[in-house]
């Protein structure tokens, strides 16, 4: 019986709070596409639904039933409630600053994918280390086992590749 009682209370307080559970489902899927996918876009996309569930969390918070705006009319204050501007405020700069992140990560996805030809974290990763940027297993197995490119192997005994006409003490 109590556990019914318990049940109902939790059904009424999720139908009246239509916001907080937005801004969970919202905070949990752009969580789990921040981890879950390889891809960096979705990963960008997954930033801005977080970033999202907690600006509905300020502005949900600031709510007040009954609330005035916060405009003192020329009479003076009237004693009533009033809405408080300051969540309001601070979501506006982080959506400024969210854009913001957003173009400049979406600006490094491009130059990622004209250097790599790709965007997925996993294959970046194996690029990186097969390139020496990122310490690893493959790195160290390569540096081993050197062997001369095809551009030192072509050359005569003497010769050194050395193409500007120095002597290579720079």
């Amino acid at each position: 019986m109590i556990a019914l009682a318990a049940a109902g209370g939790a059904a009424e307080i999720l139908a009246t709070r239509h916001a907080y559970v937005a801004f969970a489902l919202l905070l949990c899927i752009g969580l789990y596409m921040m981890i879950a996918n390889p891809n960096l876009v979705k990963k960008i996309i997954g930033l801005n639904l977080f970033q999202t569930a907690i600006f509905l969390l300020f502005i949900a918070s600031a709510y007040v039933d009954g609330g005035a705006i916060p405009i003192v009319p020329s009479g003076g204050p009237d004693g009533g409630l009033y809405v408080s501007p300051l969540p309001h405020v601070l979501v506006l700069t982080a959506i400024v600053v969210g854009v913001s992140l957003t173009a400049v990560a979406l600006a490094l996805c491009i130059r990622i994918y004209d250097e790599y030809g790709t965007l997925r974290t996993d294959t970046l990763r194996e690029l990186l280390r097969d390139e020496g940027s990122i310490p690893g297993s493959r790195a160290s197995s390569d540096a081993g086992s050197e062997t001369p490119s095809a551009s030192t192997a072509a050359l005569a005994p003497g010769e050194t590749g050395d193409t500007t006409g120095g002597d290579g003490d720079d």
